[in-house]
């Protein structure tokens, strides 16, 4: 018992010094003095404690916003071009083909016996292509045609006999009947015997003839191509962006792969798109009145669009916005740059058509690189010099 009493009494008396210790506040003789020596000039005053940077008034901390010089806004060359009417030129690329194309094919089988026409030749509706040998059915339709001449003569005697009282009335009616069954015979033969002819279904050009005069063909068979090209017809897809400018009656221009220019007018713009382009199919009649103009040739097909109000600037001045979109960047009445997405009215060699772009808009043409939408700016009216230069290149650019 004294032993545990003796390491008790021990363990209080180390306690009661160590709380001495600390009060006494000398415990950090480590950093403490030495950042006292170094950070003071001054001794502190008596009864106040020495205060630190972070202690220090507000007004005492110096205010790096005043004492940062603020940056001048950035100077950009701009220019106001005059604006003028263009009509819009849209060109898409498309090949000419035939207005009417037809494959003729018999009916029937049989062994050709007539075939008055070659490739090339011209024919009218109803011209006869080709016709087989049909003997019987020729025999056929001169028997009804007698049939039908002797039955009107027995019509015709007994309506003069029943006039005068001396044939009855049911007689005349048997006369009637037999003149409308030799009739309706006379027809039959006359449709069996068509089916042995091919005749042309409208006024075109032979452009193939696959079979030869005495050749037997099967029913179905193809015997000929004809081709109405007149008018031809050059056909395109337009994109969807440019489908709200084009109308069926609008003029069209035409320049053909062999540099042949010709003028036509659209006849057709397809309400549904391609599922694999989203373009539209446009048609567009030219006329061709002497054939010189031949189906499936390379065509260049300008569409021309009602004129719209637009300025023609270089190719240099167009940037991209934000969003990713060609435009143009101008400068406000406030010094502020603004970004216009452009409307390409036409691409020419002295510079592009622009539409969209606001009358009062000071366009950035130097330095449009070098700023973004809202930044002040200090606008300096383009030289002459500079404009020229700059489209220069630009069609320089083109050629």
């Amino acid at each position: 018992m004294p032993k545990i009493r003796f390491h008790k009494l021990a363990a209080i008396a180390v306690l009661i010094g160590f709380g001495a210790w600390m009060g006494t506040g000398q415990f950090s003789s480590v950093g403490s003095a030495a950042n006292k020596s170094v950070t003071t000039d001054k001794p502190a005053e008596a009864g106040k404690p020495a205060q630190s940077d972070a202690a220090k008034p507000e007004a005492a901390k110096p205010n790096t916003a005043q004492t940062e010089p603020k940056a001048a806004p950035r100077t950009v060359a701009v220019v106001t071009p005059p604006r003028k009417t263009f009509a819009r030129a849209i060109r898409i690329s498309g090949l000419t083909e035939a207005d009417k194309r037809a494959v003729l094919a018999t009916r029937v089988n049989g062994v050709i016996d007539k075939l008055p026409v070659k490739q090339g030749d011209h024919v009218k509706t109803g011209d006869l292509v080709l016709m087989l040998a049909a003997e019987e059915k020729i025999s056929m339709v001169d028997n009804a045609k007698q049939l039908v001449v002797q039955r009107k003569a027995e019509l015709d005697a007994a309506e003069r006999l029943a006039k005068t009282g001396n044939l009855p009335k049911l007689q005349l009616d048997t006369a009637r009947s037999n003149l409308t069954q030799a009739q309706s015979q006379l027809e039959t033969a006359q449709a069996e015997l068509d089916r042995n002819e091919v005749k042309a279904p409208f006024d075109g050009v032979i452009d193939r003839i696959p079979v030869e005069l005495g050749s037997s063909v099967m029913q179905g068979g193809e015997v000929a191509t004809i081709l109405k090209l007149d008018p031809v017809i050059a056909r395109g897809e337009i994109s969807e962006r440019d489908l709200r400018y084009v109308k069926i009656g609008d003029e069209a221009d035409v320049r053909l792969v062999n540099d042949q220019k010709v003028t036509g007018t659209v006849r057709y713009i397809s309400r549904d798109a391609s599922a694999q382009t989203r373009t539209f199919r446009v048609e567009v009649a030219i006329p061709n009145g002497d054939g010189s103009i031949p189906a499936g040739m390379t065509a260049e097909i300008t569409l021309s669009a009602e004129p719209t109000s637009a300025v023609m600037l270089p190719r240099s001045v167009v940037t991209l916005g934000d969003k990713g979109d060609l435009g143009i960047r101008a400068v406000g009445k406030d010094n502020k740059v603004a970004f216009f997405p452009i409307d390409l009215v036409e691409d020419t060699p002295h510079g592009l058509v622009l539409g969209g772009i606001p009358e009062d808009a000071r366009i950035i043409v130097a330095g449009q690189e070098l700023v973004k939408e809202g930044d002040v700016v200090k606008p300096v009216e383009a030289d002459q010099a500079t404009i020229s230069k700059l489209i220069g290149e630009a069609t320089a650019g083109t050629q």
